[in-house]
C-alpha cells in the first residue's frame, strides 16, 4: 500500500466556495423510523421495478417488494416491517411520476432473513457473490444509480486491470461518503476486496480530494497491509474531480474515448457508499435499504448525515434536523452543481439520495439571460473539452445535427459552464434537451431501419 498525489491534472474545472463544515465533522447518526415510507420503483438506472406486493399486505424488513424489469434494473426491498397502504404513482426527484409502494411501519422492525450471510466468501464463487449483489438490489450510489452487479459483469472482450474507489465527493456542501469514508473504513476496504476478487485485478486506486485528510488517514489505516498494486490517490480539490471519466485520467492518465465507458480503458469505479453497500450484503446478508444523506444549507438548524431508511420524505429528514431557522427559496436533492431542484418536499429519499440542501435568498441571486458575449470561459471550464457555447447556439436554433457533431452526447452535466459564464446562459439546461433530442432521433433512426 502507498499514498501518491494524481499525476494528471484535471481538464478545465472550476473551483466554488464549498460549505462543506456545515456537516463535515458531525458523526453519521440514525434517523428514527418515520409514520410512513413510500418506496420508489425507479430509484436506479434503467428499467424501474415491478412491484410485487399489494395494497394490504404485510411485508418484513428487507423484503422484496420490487421486481427488476429487466438486464439493466434493480430489485427494491422493503425498508422495515409494516403494511403496504398504497401502490400508487408518486412523484420522482426529477419531477416525473413513477409506482412506489407506501408502508406504514408496524414499529418491529422484523426482519425477512432472506439473504443468509457468506460467511467466507473468498471460496464462495464468482456466480454466487454477483447473484448475491445483485439479490440486494445494489446500483451505484454516487449519482447515477448504475445496476452494480452489471457494472462488476464485463463483457470478456472488455478485460479490467483497475478498480478505483471513488471518495472524491467534489460536489459543495455534501459531506457523506467523508463521513462513510471517516466511520466505516475497513468495512469499505472489504467490499473493495470482494469486487476486487470479482473483477480479478491487482490494481485498485482508492481517490481521495486532498481538503478529506482525515478521511485520508483513516483509509490508509484500513488498506496498511493490502496485497498488491494498492496505493491511495490524493486528488486536488476542483470540481468536479468526483466525475467518473474526470477520475479515472486523473489517477492513471487513460482517456475514455468519446461515447466510450469506463470499461473501454480498463476501469470500473465505484462509490464508497457502494463499496460499504457491497460488504453489507455479502458478509451480513443486507439489501440496500439505507443510507447515508446530508441534510444541509445554512438556514437549516443542525445540519446532519443522516443514516435514513430509503422511502424517507424530504419533509421527515428536515424535521429530523429540526427545520429551518430562516426561510430557504430552494430546494436541491444533491448538491448545488449536479442536484435537482425540488418544488416542494413530498419527495422520497432513494438509493442515489446523497444530500438534501436547502438555499436561503442571498446563495440564489437573481439574473436575467442575455446573448453569449463569446468570451470563451465556457470552453476553458469545461472539463470534457467540449465547445459550450457553440452547442449552446446550435440547440437554441433547432439544430440538433450540428450538436450531435459536437459531440454533445460527451456533456456530463456538470455545471462548470454555467457556473463561470457571465451571461447567466442557462448551459445545462439547453443541453439537457440537446441531448435527450438527440438520443430521441436516434432511436427513430433505429426503429425504422
Amino acid at each position: 500500500m502507498r499514498t501518491t498525489q494524481a499525476l494528471f491534472k484535471l481538464r478545465g474545472s472550476i473551483h466554488p466556495e464549498y460549505f462543506k463544515g456545515l456537516a463535515r465533522d458531525k458523526d453519521i447518526v440514525a434517523m428514527p423510523l418515520p409514520k410512513q415510507l413510500c418506496v420508489s420503483m425507479a430509484q436506479h438506472l434503467g428499467a424501474p421495478a415491478k412491484p410485487i406486493v399489494s395494497k394490504g399486505d404485510h411485508v418484513l424488513k428487507g423484503q422484496r417488494i420490487g421486481e427488476a424489469a429487466g438486464f439493466i434494473s434493480a430489485h427494491v426491498h422493503a425498508p422495515t416491517s409494516g403494511t403496504v397502504t398504497a401502490v400508487e404513482d408518486g412523484p420522482t426527484v426529477t419531477g416525473t411520476l413513477a409506482l412506489r409502494v407506501v408502508i406504514e411501519p408496524d414499529g418491529q422492525d422484523t426482519p425477512a432473513n432472506a439473504l443468509p450471510p457468506i460467511k467466507d466468501w473468498t471460496t464462495a464463487g464468482r456466480d454466487t457473490i454477483l447473484a448475491r449483489i445483485a439479490d440486494a438490489g445494489i446500483a451505484g450510489m454516487g449519482g447515477a444509480g448504475f445496476p452494480t452487479r452489471v457494472k462488476l459483469s464485463p463483457p470478456p472482450d472488455k478485460p479490467i486491470d483497475t478498480l478505483i474507489i471513488n471518495g472524491a465527493e467534489c460536489e459543495p456542501y455534501l459531506t457523506a461518503d467523508h463521513r462513510v469514508m471517516l466511520e466505516r473504513a475497513e468495512q469499505i476496504w472489504q467490499g473493495c476486496e470482494i469486487m476486487r476478487s470479482l473483477l480479478g485485478v491487482k490494481t485498485v486506486r482508492i481517490a481521495i480530494e486532498n481538503n478529506k485528510p482525515e478521511a485520508i488517514k483513516a483509509m490508509q489505516t484500513a488498506i496498511a497491509k493490502a496485497d498488491g498494486d494498492v496505493a491511495i490517490c490524493i486528488l486536488k480539490t476542483e470540481y468536479p474531480q468526483g466525475a467518473e471519466k474526470q477520475q479515472i485520467f486523473a489517477t492513471t492518465g487513460r482517456e475514455v474515448p468519446s461515447g466510450g465507458l469506463p470499461m473501454d480503458v480498463g476501469c470500473v469505479v465505484e462509490n464508497v457508499g457502494t463499496t460499504y453497500a457491497v460488504w453489507d450484503a455479502v458478509v451480513n446478508g443486507n439489501p440496500l435499504i439505507e443510507r447515508v444523506t446530508t441534510v444541509t444549507g445554512h438556514p437549516v438548524a443542525e445540519p446532519r448525515n443522516v443514516l435514513a431508511r430509503i422511502g424517507t420524505s424530504y419533509a421527515d429528514l428536515l424535521a429530523f434536523c429540526g427545520g429551518l431557522t430562516c426561510d430557504a427559496v430552494k430546494i436541491v436533492s444533491g448538491g448545488p452543481m449536479m442536484g435537482i431542484a425540488q418544488s416542494n418536499l413530498e419527495t422520497t429519499t432513494t438509493k442515489t439520495t446523497s444530500g438534501l440542501l436547502f438555499l436561503e435568498a442571498s446563495r440564489v441571486p437573481e439574473y436575467t439571460s442575455m446573448p453569449c458575449i463569446s468570451c470563451g470561459r465556457c470552453v476553458v471550464a469545461c472539463p470534457m473539452d467540449l465547445l459550450p457555447a457553440e452547442l449552446s447556439n446550435r440547440i437554441e436554433a433547432g439544430d440538433y445535427d450540428a450538436a450531435e457533431s459536437l459531440n454533445i452526447l460527451d456533456c456530463i452535466e456538470c455545471g462548470c459552464c454555467a457556473f463561470i459564464c457571465p451571461a447567466h446562459r442557462p448551459l445545462v439546461q439547453h443541453f439537457k434537451m440537446g441531448k435527450s433530442r438527440v438520443i430521441l432521433k436516434r432511436r427513430q433512426a433505429q426503429t425504422k431501419s
